[in-house]
């Protein structure tokens, strides 16, 4: 997914006071501040930039010696003829299963490839196999399907790239358009990011609450802290609920392909202190398109204060889940309740670090002081993006 970037981050403290300026400019009304949230320290920040760029290399090293390594093994006619048949029947195939049963010597580098991918990305084991196989765009079907040769290129996070290596079965590297898909197909090594994606943020929330920061399961947002008797007096609890969402299009490379997006929740629980609850958002793999999920977005019934943040984030196969989890805890851990809401949207965005903001678009947009009674259409501060949102009651059983 290529979003729309005209405010690419400059410094971190630069980009603070950007959001800072267009909050103002959101449908939902300004809450009173009790102050600022304080930035993350600069140390730990650096740390996070060098471990992101590092992440990044590791993931497209690991991919480009998986494309070299199948493109090699297309020489084999049965092996080949069974991978275009997966090719033509899915839209993502799991390559190094499929390898196991039909190519040893192949399964064996692809696997390696996913325990550098996994181990990069801060997985553990129980993500299981992450390298898929795709079409690089349906116009090469035909070709495909009648019989043609293809080539193998590994996927990229770069948006802005204007050549796409791509590698025959002699290992040989060609050179292609990025904004023009190629008429021969071109199979490209991917990352399943569904896959990658809820093992991420099994890890973020772990390593959150390790670090000491509140932080409920992605499907937990459906239902009450088990901690509280709230739903035994009520009979149920209050929610913010997605009707429908946009993000945000423009052109991309034809080699890209869906992006996963998720929401990290942030206010202060029951108990004063800062809590991050993620919400994973597998439906939003276009930009350009309207979706309409009818998603719980915030479970009022975790937080303290009628008033919540939302940072929507997308990762595009390069985000290590234990080195974001690390900045975001070490930053809001300095913020403590005063009494008051305090926004914690820019706690969060000054602990992303900067290389993410310079290279790839991780960081969507953001949305302050949702509150309870939010109903309608809400635009997010960077403009790459609207939600329109309702309360919604949740009756227990």
């Amino acid at each position: 997914m290529r979003l729309r970037h005209t405010r690419r981050r400059g410094t971190l403290t630069a980009t603070a006071a950007t959001l800072l300026a267009l909050c103002a400019a959101q449908t939902l009304a300004a809450a009173p501040s009790a102050g600022a949230a304080p930035a993350a320290p600069a140390t730990t920040a650096a740390h996070s930039a060098r471990a992101h760029s590092a992440t990044a290399e590791k993931v497209a090293t690991a991919q480009e010696q998986a494309a070299r390594a199948l493109a090699r093994s297309l020489g084999d006619s049965a092996w080949r003829t069974r991978l275009r048949t997966a090719a033509l029947k899915s839209d993502g195939v799991a390559l190094t299963p499929l390898a196991a049963r039909a190519n040893p010597g192949l399964q064996s580098r692809l696997a390696a490839a996913d325990r550098a991918i996994a181990t990069a990305k801060g997985l553990d084991a129980k993500a299981g196999p992450l390298l898929q196989l795709r079409l690089g765009d349906r116009s090469m079907r035909a070709a495909l399907a009648a019989g043609a040769t293809p080539w193998v290129a590994a996927a990229t996070s770069d948006d802005d790239t204007n050549t796409v290596t791509a590698y025959d079965g002699l290992g040989r590297a060609h050179r292609l358009d990025a904004r023009e898909a190629p008429a021969r197909p071109v199979y490209v090594v991917d990352i399943d990011s569904s896959k990658a994606l809820a093992a991420g943020l099994d890890v973020l929330r772990k390593e959150l609450v390790t670090k000491g920061v509140q932080s409920a399961a992605p499907g937990a947002v459906n239902t009450a802290p088990s901690n509280r008797t709230m739903t035994a007096t009520t009979g149920g609890f209050w929610t913010t609920k997605i009707d429908a969402v946009e993000l945000s299009n423009d052109e991309e490379p034809w080699i890209k392909g869906a992006a996963e997006i998720y929401t990290l929740v942030t206010g202060f629980g029951q108990d004063g202190k800062v809590r991050v609850d993620p919400v994973d958002m597998p439906y939003l793999d276009y930009d350009g398109t309207v979706y309409r999920p009818n998603q719980i977005l915030v479970n009022w019934s975790y937080y303290k204060y009628n008033l919540a943040d939302a940072v929507m984030m997308e990762d595009d196969g390069d985000t290590n889940y234990h080195d974001l989890a690390v900045a975001i805890a070490d930053a809001l851990l300095t913020i403590t309740d005063q009494g008051a809401y305090i926004p914690l949207v820019n706690a969060v965005l000054n602990a992303i670090p900067t290389s993410w903001w310079t290279d790839d678009p991780d960081y969507v947009d953001s949305w302050y002081t949702l509150a309870q009674g939010n109903n309608g259409t809400y635009y997010g501060a960077r403009g790459n993006g609207w939600m329109t949102m309702e309360p919604y009651w949740v009756q227990q059983f």
